[in-house]
């Protein structure tokens, strides 16, 4: 054990930040399936009975990454949509930056998304956190529906992308040609809907 590692943790008081912290790095560095409470603590430095004063089991510390990276997700947008524009502009900026966050965290967007946390009516903050990213949507775009379909439209882009169903070059050139795919594509969807409706 890095007795320096556990010193840290428990002389700053900040242990729960500690094993949060650990768990990031083991997710996006190693995946999902190496993401244990075990793993936590060892990487942190402390006891391995250390997280089960802040988590009561596996999925509570799942559930604790999934929501803050809701909050983190919904901020991103949030600022992303702050500027002036007209809404195609809106939408492609909300698009960006949905796709910068899932190319900078895609093993923490599957875990958001995905079957890992079955149990999610056990949990209202994580319903809660959620919801907030298509309200923050919604309400960027003046529009609870739109909001709603924008949503729909980024994230099931990103799940295809993120699964390999779909190549939008990410194959050759790596995630980070996400962001701008994701708004030419969104423009160009915003388009057609208003050429319909003339």
């Amino acid at each position: 054990m890095n007795e320096n590692g556990r010193g840290r943790a428990y002389h700053h008081g900040d242990l729960r930040n500690s094993l949060r912290e650990a768990a990031r790095a083991i997710l996006e560095e190693e995946g999902l399936a190496a993401l244990s409470l075990r793993a936590v603590a060892r990487r942190a430095g402390v006891s391995h009975a250390a997280p089960y004063r802040h988590y009561a089991n596996h999925e509570a510390l799942l559930v604790e990454l999934a929501i803050e990276g809701f909050e983190e997700l919904r901020a991103e947008i949030a600022m992303a949509a702050s500027g002036p524009g007209l809404e195609d502009e809106r939408i492609s900026e909300i698009g960006a930056a949905y796709m910068r966050f899932v190319a900078r965290r895609p093993a923490l967007a599957r875990l958001m998304f995905g079957p890992q946390l079955p149990n999610r009516d056990s949990f209202p903050d994580l319903g809660v956190a959620a919801d907030s990213v298509g309200t923050e949507i919604g309400a960027a775009l003046n529009d609870t529906a739109l909001g709603l379909a924008v949503w729909a439209a980024v994230h099931g882009l990103a799940m295809l992308i993120l699964e390999n169903v779909i190549d939008l070059g990410q194959r050759r050139s790596g995630l980070d040609v996400l962001p701008s795919r994701a708004e030419i594509i969104l423009r160009s969807l915003f388009t057609a809907s208003q050429r319909h409706d003339l």
